[in-house]
C-alpha cells in the first residue's frame, strides 16, 4: 500500500509541474521564476546541451510573454502529449531565433509553416506557424534575437500564438529548461 501511495504522490508531483507553468506570464529579457527540471532527463540532456557557458536563449517574441498552453511530456515517443509551448502574440508579429545557430529547415509542414533553427550539440528549436523572411534559408547562420520570420498561420496556433519546441537528440524536451526554468511546483495534499 505505501508503494501505490508513493506512486501516486510522483504522478500528482509530475502533473503539477507540467501544468504549473499555463497561463504563466513573465517580463521581457526574463524566464518564469524558479529554475527546476521537468524531469531528471529533460534536466540532465538540457545541462549537457546548454553548458555552463552558452548564452542565455531568448524569447522568440516580443514582449509581453504569455504562455497559453505548456509543455507536456508524453509518456512514450508514439503518445499524445504538447511537444512544446504555445506563446501569446499579435498576428503578424516579428518573430526571431530564440539562440544562435543555422537555420535547418523553413518551409511547410502538414500545411503550417516552420522555421528550424539547430543550435549544436544535438538541439534543434522549431517554431510555427512563421513565414520565413524571404533572406531566411537552410544553412544561413542567425543570432540570438535575429529576425527570422512573422507570425504566420497554420496548425493548432493560427495567428495568435506560435509553438516553440525544443528537442535534445531528437527527443522534445521542455523549452523552458533552455529559457531560464520553470516555476516552482506547489505539491497539494491527495486527500
Amino acid at each position: 500500500m505505501p508503494r501505490r501511495r508513493s506512486a501516486a504522490v510522483l504522478l500528482v508531483a509530475a502533473i503539477v509541474i507540467a501544468i504549473a507553468p499555463a497561463s504563466a506570464t513573465v517580463a521581457h529579457g526574463s524566464a518564469a521564476a524558479g529554475g527546476e527540471a521537468v524531469g531528471a532527463i529533460d534536466g540532465a540532456k538540457a545541462s549537457r546541451a546548454v553548458g555552463p557557458n552558452a548564452e542565455p536563449w531568448r524569447w522568440p517574441v516580443p514582449a509581453p510573454i504569455r504562455v497559453v498552453a505548456p509543455f507536456r511530456a508524453p509518456p512514450t515517443p508514439y503518445t499524445a502529449g504538447h511537444r512544446g509551448i504555445d506563446i501569446a502574440v499579435t498576428p503578424a508579429a516579428t518573430v526571431a531565433a530564440p539562440a544562435s545557430g543555422a537555420i535547418s529547415f523553413a518551409g511547410m509542414v502538414a500545411g503550417r509553416p516552420v522555421v528550424a533553427i539547430d543550435h549544436g550539440d544535438g538541439v534543434v528549436s522549431a517554431i510555427e506557424p512563421v513565414a520565413a523572411l524571404a533572406r531566411i534559408d537552410a544553412g544561413m547562420r542567425v543570432t540570438a534575437g535575429e529576425a527570422i520570420g512573422t507570425v504566420s498561420t497554420g496548425g493548432h496556433c493560427e495567428a495568435d500564438c506560435v509553438h516553440f519546441g525544443v528537442r535534445v537528440d531528437g527527443e522534445y524536451v521542455s523549452p523552458f529548461l533552455f529559457l531560464g526554468g520553470l516555476p516552482r511546483a506547489v505539491l497539494l495534499p491527495s486527500n
